[in-house]
């Protein structure tokens, strides 16, 4: 599976995260290295880089700087599906490194 040039927006996150369904994430993708600039909603600017496995899955970490100005960060694990309209899910499993070190689930659809 290649993210190459691909555009994300969340469709669920849980109440400790900070995206939103005004977050848009784009993805490239160069071999197996993903890279993303994000931003929308609490996130000002955020960044990620990952690895993408054989089948899809990505192990990231990811920064941004949410609308309050901090310095949030975070490692999460993404697994896809294709819907049958051809479109790219993400169930993401993350966990802040940063701040309180909770954990939560997202989901993000391509657009």
């Amino acid at each position: 599976m290649n993210y190459n040039n691909k555009s994300f927006r969340p469709v669920s996150n849980t109440a400790n995260g900070e995206t939103s369904s005004e977050t848009v994430f784009h993805y490239i993708q160069h071999g197996n290295i993903l890279t993303c600039e994000y931003s929308g909603g609490k996130i000002v600017r955020g960044q990620l880089i990952g690895l993408v496995d054989d089948i899809g899955n990505i192990d990231m970490r990811y920064h941004q700087v949410n609308s309050q100005g901090e310095l949030m960060s975070g490692i999460c694990q993404s697994k896809p599906e294709v819907l049958a309209n051809g479109k790219i899910r993400l169930y993401e499993t993350w966990q802040w490194t940063s701040g309180d070190r909770s954990k939560g689930e997202s989901v993000i659809e391509e657009i």
